[in-house]
């Protein structure tokens, strides 16, 4: 059920490097610390700004925030821009999901300076997306091959209710007289797939789950998150629990059986 070392490797390379934070961040507007701050305020209510950068000799090394702002300069206003807020532009996506687990926004280096910024908002952004239901696509991937592998001639139906396999018959049907060779088992949905593994012992301890229960709820974190990718709507609000788990079980993924998350 494992893919070999260069299928690993190349996946490895698109979902860790083929996207970065580079690719989603803004570029940070920012203001010397001598500036107005009531000045600088009035331009970010204009402009809708959160928070700007602070310069110094030329080179950001503080940041504000709108709400704190008020009379005085920007440097009245100031807070520094510590090592825990910055990441590098290219850095990958699931170290940028992790890092914002707990915060808002990062502030983003670009050759050794801090030009750009990015925050949970940009996450529902095309790269992102892109990424997000390749990792999907690839775990349901394996668990139709562990039901190919283990449940020989159609086995795998004493798992599923009556109306689930019915499902799956009349799509067989629509694709047949389309003219496309395809078995029953691969018109399954996602949830069907899990559902199998989830209560066939067998296949389930060949996943990184426990319990039937946490597959089965695995798997509804991720068809919901593929469903709302498909459809272009909001993932971060309802799906931030699914896109951290992924973004933490990256390597498991890639490596090995189906699964969100490791074994103790």
């Amino acid at each position: 059920m494992t893919l070999s070392s260069s299928a690993v490797h190349s996946l490895r390379r698109v979902f860790q490097q083929a996207f970065v934070v580079h690719d989603i961040a803004e570029s940070l507007v920012s203001f010397d610390a001598t500036a107005s701050a009531e000045d600088v305020r009035g331009m970010m209510e204009s402009k809708r700004l959160d928070v700007v950068g602070i310069r110094t000799d030329g080179r950001v090394q503080g940041y504000a925030e709108r709400a704190d702002l008020g009379r005085g300069t920007c440097a009245d206003f100031e807070q520094p821009l510590t090592q825990e807020l910055i990441i590098l532009d290219s850095s990958s996506l699931p170290d940028l999901v992790l890092r914002l687990r707990d915060r808002r926004r990062l502030f983003v280096s670009v050759l050794g300076h801090v030009g750009g910024i990015v925050s949970r908002t940009d996450l529902q952004k095309p790269p992102v997306r892109m990424w997000l239901f390749g990792m999907v696509t690839l775990i349901e991937m394996r668990f139709s091959r562990l039901i190919e592998r283990f449940c020989m001639d159609e086995a795998w139906k004493e798992f599923l209710s009556a109306g689930r396999i019915q499902k799956a018959e009349q799509l067989l049907e629509e694709r047949m007289r389309r003219n496309q060779h395809l078995t029953l088992a691969d018109c399954l949905q996602l949830s069907d797939k899990a559902q199998i593994i989830a209560r066939n012992p067998q296949l389930r301890m060949m996943t990184r789950f426990d319990s039937r229960n946490q597959l089965e709820k695995a798997a509804k974190m991720l068809e919901k998150l593929r469903n709302n990718l498909a459809h272009s709507q909001d993932i971060i609000t309802s799906d931030w629990e699914a896109i951290v788990a992924l973004s933490e079980n990256l390597d498991a993924v890639l490596d090995g059986p189906p699964g969100l998350r490791e074994r103790d």
